[in-house]
């Protein structure tokens, strides 16, 4: 039985759709919390690559430097849009094969070493990505006066009228 994954799969699809129109909106520049908003992109994708499936079994990318996932740390690399994107990618077909290969069953199961069941981290990334995709929306919005669009997992084709909601 797949038909929870299938709706897991539907939603994530409209969520990193969702982030990735705040990566083409935003001011990457812009301060955040005295940090530039490019750190909330790769702090977002970076938590959805560790936590969507086992953040107690994870290797690091290559690319990546001690803390740096963690916006308030200092870190000397600077990564560009076109990397998070490719970044952001990456981790989207990462959870849909990733997805593909459970049942309704193992939602409920608990992966190696982790304290959280499958269906929790699902959920907590689902929050994690919503609320820094709301937080760059909400920057661009104050920058620009745009509203960039939102999609759904039936809404999906909005972004055929442009980025911003008008």
């Amino acid at each position: 039985m797949h038909e929870l994954c299938d709706i897991i799969k539907r939603q994530a699809a409209a969520n990193f759709i969702n982030l990735e129109t705040a990566i083409k909106t935003y001011d990457r520049h812009a301060p955040v919390c005295g940090t530039p908003a490019w750190r909330y992109v790769y702090h977002a994708i970076h938590s959805a690559d560790k936590w969507f499936f086992n953040p107690f079994i994870y290797t690091e990318p290559d690319f990546h430097e001690d803390g740096m996932d963690n916006p308030d740390n200092h870190c000397a690399a600077e990564f560009g849009d076109e990397f998070l994107l490719d970044y952001l990618a990456q981790v989207k077909q990462k959870t849909f094969d990733y997805l593909d290969g459970l049942n309704d069953e193992m939602l409920l199961q608990k992966p190696p070493q982790c304290e959280y069941t499958r269906y929790e981290l699902v959920l907590m990334q689902f929050r994690h990505i919503s609320l820094h995709t709301g937080m760059l929306n909400g920057q661009t919005i104050e920058c620009t006066g745009k509203f960039p669009i939102c999609v759904g997992p039936n809404t999906l084709d909005r972004l055929q009228k442009g980025l911003y909601d008008e």
